[in-house]
């Protein structure tokens, strides 16, 4: 069986994961307005995130405005935004699949075999939805990369990586990690028990005299 402390330590991991992906899905900063060519010095930073575009003024003023349409998004960002929701929807799911499995809580019955393979299948689980944040985090970077070194993108209008970007990747690593912890409950086979016969002692020498 697998110990409780990995138990504990990988469903930790886990959940900062989780806060992780949330944090980054909600975060404009996902890509920043990149400083090329005679855009060098500017008093307005210009962010967008799966949500909505905000700038950032050097006066300390913010203004945000959300997407009108989810029409007028390309394909990156619509995919991005329905992978990062299912990621964090079926993360949350393992988590709750894993809290019945583990060692240290009373969900899930007394057996410690079953107990071990709920704990599994919710560190599987958890590993499914980090799977899909990062390659939401991936194709919404391979479109800022081929955006960027597009020679018909305006100059102005270049963006590079934002931080959101780097918290949900952070997110997503720290998920995988914690489902391979939990995944790692699964059962050990028991060894086969040989049947248990009464030992035959050999008669001793006193009774044959």
């Amino acid at each position: 069986m697998a110990n409780s402390g990995l138990q504990i330590l990988g469903f930790a991991l886990a959940l900062l994961g989780v806060i992780g992906l949330i944090i980054g899905t909600i975060l404009p900063q996902w890509k920043m307005s990149a400083y090329v060519g005679d855009n060098i010095i500017t008093a307005v930073a210009m962010y967008e995130g799966l949500w909505m575009s905000c700038a950032f003024q050097s006066t300390g003023q913010i203004q945000c405005k959300v997407y009108d349409s989810i029409l007028q998004l390309n394909s990156a960002l619509q995919a991005t935004r329905a992978l990062m929701i299912v990621s964090i929807i079926v993360t949350v799911a393992g988590l709750g699949v894993a809290v019945m499995g583990m060692k240290c809580t009373n969900c899930g019955g007394d057996d410690k075999t079953r107990k071990s393979r709920i704990a599994m299948t919710g560190g599987i689980i958890i590993l499914i939805g980090a799977l899909c944040s990062i390659v939401a985090c991936s194709w919404y970077a391979h479109d800022i990369i081929t955006a960027f070194y597009n020679p018909f993108t305006p100059v102005n209008t270049k963006y590079e990586f934002g931080s959101a970007i780097f918290i949900a990747w952070a997110g997503a690593f720290l998920a995988v990690v914690g489902g391979a912890m939990l995944a790692a409950s699964c059962p050990r086979g028991k060894p086969s028990s040989s049947p248990k016969y009464p030992i035959s002692r050999p008669p001793s020498s006193k009774e044959y005299v």
